[in-house]
């Protein structure tokens, strides 16, 4: 069946406003506050892993019907605990909870009366964003409708008119470029991108995407890749469009206000030497849009995931679980959710992207029965101890071992560990596939 414009558009805006949220808000600004005049090349590094890749991991989803099915390329045992994972850092145990806190924090907190208490209106607030955000994954089947004919369009038309009285009553001036985005801008707004963890939650979104097309009664497998790449395209190329935005602020900025310690400050800057005191409603507006639109994504994704893994609770008694313990989650506050993604992200992230790239040329590898389980585990274990050695765990021997790796102290040791092992399943597999397949044979004719 072929998809109408309309309905085209609105599935387009819904992975829009999916991947939009609490980190794509405030990172970009924050990138070009600490680049300067070096924010065109980092921007660049930034958007591969905040919209190219994440769009990629949709698609490589939507084909293989599942993150599930696709892990199980590497091992069953894998998927399950790969997957599981994915969904609980991605969802209750820290994706969702950080959405709901960043609006609050960032944008309703810096303007409560003095001596007003904290943590009471932090509990009044996501007690009210999680009924919104639980009535609405109670019915996913308006969800849309309800994103992409309402939340996503106010969001852009509130973040596209802050952008334009910048651009032409802003204060402005651009400072040099932080250390680190000195020398290796590329390579800084590369992991930067990391914090947005959208290709981790593309591995989420791309069964969601394919199964609203079903919806729209579009049946066959083909025409469900076609209209599910049509929405990535449209979807990241609005993404960056947004990003190009909020870091062309943050750029022109650095020069005008003190770096601070994310790029919720910028934004609170700019919008109240644009609107004064009043801006302080567009800014609560835009996060809480932006939060909520990711937060109602997420939360269907995963209750449909687990609903599927046992009979006895169904989607809505998941995504009931999920809110509850989210809102728990979210009221230890921001810094505590933080100070948890950042090792987290480094341990799961390399492991997506080595996925998601596979995924995407399985077709040239399905006869390599190799190259999933060495390229995916290798990354795995170097991620991991990236990941603990950044907390401090001694290692002895084995960091000396890490740091021969290239590019291993910026962050980007998986790499050449990734296409090594490619090259050792090509090797693997010309010794022992070619026996594999002639036993199978040998079986199969007898």
């Amino acid at each position: 069946m072929k998809l109408g414009k309309k309905n085209m558009l609105l599935v387009s805006f819904m992975l829009f406003s999916l991947f939009f949220g609490a980190g794509n808000l405030i990172f970009p600004p924050f990138l070009g506050q600490n680049a300067g005049d070096h924010t065109p090349l980092a921007l660049l590094g930034f958007l591969v892993t905040a919209v190219v890749l994440p769009v990629m991991g949709v698609v490589a989803v939507a084909e293989f019907g599942g993150l599930d099915k696709l892990a199980k390329k590497v091992d069953p045992r894998f998927a399950m605990v790969f997957t599981v994972l994915i969904y609980l850092s991605i969802g209750p145990g820290l994706g969702i909870p950080r959405a709901a806190s960043v609006p609050f924090e960032m944008a309703i907190a810096p303007y409560l009366p003095e001596g007003a208490s904290f943590r009471l209106f932090m509990l009044l607030y996501s007690l009210a964003f999680f009924l919104i955000a639980g009535w609405l994954v109670l019915t996913p089947n308006k969800l849309v409708n309800r994103i992409g004919k309402f939340l996503t369009p106010s969001l852009l038309i509130l973040l596209t008119g802050l952008f334009f009285c910048f651009l032409f009553n802003g204060t402005t001036g651009v400072a040099e470029p932080q250390p680190a985005y000195q020398d290796a801008a590329l390579v800084t707004g590369f992991l930067e991108g990391y914090n947005t963890m959208d290709a981790i939650a593309a591995l989420n979104f791309g069964l969601v995407i394919a199964t609203t097309l079903r919806s729209m009664q579009v049946t066959e497998h083909k025409d469900v890749m076609r209209y599910t790449v049509r929405a990535g395209v449209f979807a990241g190329s609005i993404l960056a469009l947004v990003y190009g935005m909020l870091s062309y602020m943050g750029m022109k900025s650095s020069a005008v206000y003190s770096l601070q310690g994310n790029g919720a400050w910028t934004l609170r800057c700019i919008v109240h030497q644009l609107f004064g005191n009043t801006g302080a409603v567009l800014l609560a507006t835009i996060f809480t849009l932006a939060c909520l639109t990711t937060c109602v994504g997420l939360i269907t994704s995963i209750a449909q995931y687990f609903s599927t893994l046992t009979s006895k609770f169904s989607y809505r008694q998941w995504a009931m679980g999920i809110v509850v313990f989210s809102f728990a989650v979210c009221n230890q506050g921001l810094n505590t959710i933080l100070s948890i993604s950042v090792p987290v992200l480094n341990a799961i992230y390399p492991v997506a992207i080595v996925l998601i790239v596979l995924g995407l040329c399985n077709k040239w590898l399905q006869n390599n029965r190799f190259v999933y389980p060495c390229t995916v585990g290798a990354v795995s274990v170097v991620s991991v101890l990236f990941a603990l050695e950044n907390l401090k765990v001694p290692m002895g021997v084995v960091s000396k071992v890490l740091h021969m790796l290239p590019f291993y102290a910026v962050g980007m040791g998986w790499v050449c560990v990734a296409a090594a092992m490619v090259l050792v399943s090509v090797v693997l597999n010309r010794l022992f596939g070619s026996r594999v397949n002639v036993s199978v044979s040998g079986e199969n004719a007898a």
